[in-house]
């Protein structure tokens, strides 16, 4: 029987073929569609320190993934608002730090959801614990204790607030690296403190990675409605600048509130089928900058951190009056009262039954004074063109307690021991 010579292609396919196996074997397992995504270890491992005069994840870099939960507090006389606010720190302080899950009986529930596995990573996590107004309500034994600008917060003219998503006697911003880490902290505190805190309502968001610049500098993420969002935002690393704008100080705060700040959040619904449809040009003015760069309508051709100069458009013909950076801050002696630290993430919630996108923005900001910053902007902002096309529906206003300054410390202790002087 005569024997074929073996083809030269299909010999130097097998070769090929086996080289390529020996190279996958050498480098590890082929993934599988039911691999996990591999994590960063310099991600996960990453820690932001829990102790300092002021909380973190105010001026702390903002990470990737961000949730706000607001809560209704079952504490019937202060020694119930001091466990609880012991507890909470403890667990608070626990989770940003990482370590192992303790084993307990398995005939018990586990102390743990495990949705992190058996050992928790800090993973850049911080919690910003802050009270609202209505803590202090009806509580005689916190009488004369609600800081000086704290409220409930009021509907604008074009809100449409839906009660369920709107205040709070407490809240809680959660931000990490990962959503796991957010919602996995979440689950933990409404575990742990299920005597003293109940769920009100809680939003997710995330603000996208973004590529550095030419220059090494990286650019502010793009909202929902595809603009830079922060190009003007007071800088974090400036600390003279952050005492200023974003911390509590003065007389006119109880002694306790020093060091805090005013967080206000707002769950703002974009309508972005019809803003899809409205042309480049109406978009850009609407904004009062280019939608690509973020540069000022001023001067296109600069970067979104170029200042307008509204002195020299007094007629409004590159930034319209009306236009949302125009208003929101005309860069005069006055406005510089009226600054804020922007802190917001997009969130995306499904679909409306009227078969809409539940889209928009997490808007966090914190200040020093709440009705000079917040308050003051927005009702500068109220009847703007962008109102078309955005549609707040809940948040609130809460005042974030100073920080821990060590284990010997705990969230509100000063709060208590003012309640227990007076």
């Amino acid at each position: 029987m005569r024997h074929l010579a073996p083809n030269r292609r299909a010999v130097l396919l097998a070769l090929g073929a086996s080289g390529l196996a020996l190279a996958a074997r050498a480098q590890g397992p082929v993934p599988q569609v039911s691999d996990a995504p591999a994590a960063e270890p310099r991600d996960t491992a990453r820690r932001v320190p829990f102790h300092g005069p002021h909380q973190a994840g105010i001026t702390t870099p903002r990470p990737e993934n961000g949730l706000v939960a607001s809560f209704d507090v079952v504490a019937t006389s202060l020694d119930d608002l001091e466990r609880m606010l012991r507890l909470l720190t403890d667990r608070a302080r626990f989770l940003t730090e990482g370590g192992p899950v303790p084993d307990l009986d398995p005939a018990l529930p586990p102390a743990d959801s495990g949705l992190l596995g058996p050992v928790i990573q800090p993973d850049n996590l911080t919690i910003t614990v802050a009270l609202g107004a209505s803590l202090f309500e009806n509580r005689p034994w916190l009488a004369g204790l609600k800081p000086a600008r704290l409220q409930r917060m009021a509907q604008f003219p074009n809100d449409a607030l839906d009660p369920d998503l709107c205040h709070g006697d407490l809240s809680i911003q959660f931000c990490a690296n990962h959503p796991d880490s957010t919602i996995h902290a979440l689950r933990d505190i409404v575990k742990t403190l299920s005597e003293f805190l109940v769920l009100r309502w809680m939003v997710e968001g995330d603000v996208p990675p973004v590529l550095a610049d030419a220059r090494g500098a990286t650019p502010s993420a793009r909202n929902f409605l595809g603009f830079r969002d922060g190009s003007a935002n007071p800088d974090s690393n400036d600390a003279a600048l952050m005492d200023r704008i974003v911390w509590t100080t003065g007389p006119h705060e109880p002694g306790w509130a020093q060091g805090g700040s005013y967080q206000a959040v707002r769950i703002i619904r974009n309508m972005v089928e019809r803003w899809d449809r409205t042309p480049l040009v109406e978009q850009e003015r609407i904004f009062g900058r280019t939608k690509m760069s973020g540069a000022p309508l001023d001067n296109p051709d600069a970067t979104e951190h170029h200042v307008p100069d509204y002195a020299a458009d007094p007629e409004g013909r590159a930034i319209p009056h009306d236009a949302h950076i125009r208003l929101a801050n005309p860069r005069d002696a006055e406005s510089q009262r009226h600054l804020m630290l922007r802190r917001p993430f997009n969130y995306s919630r499904g679909v409306l039954p009227n078969g809409q996108l539940d889209q928009g923005l997490l808007f966090i900001c914190y200040q020093a004074d709440l009705e000079a910053g917040f308050i003051a902007v927005q009702n500068r902002l109220n009847g703007e063109p962008l109102e078309e096309y955005v549609k707040p529906v809940g948040g609130g206003y809460f005042f974030a307690l100073p920080g821990v300054r060590d284990k010997a410390d705990y969230l509100g202790r000063a709060l208590v021991d003012a309640a227990r002087r007076t």
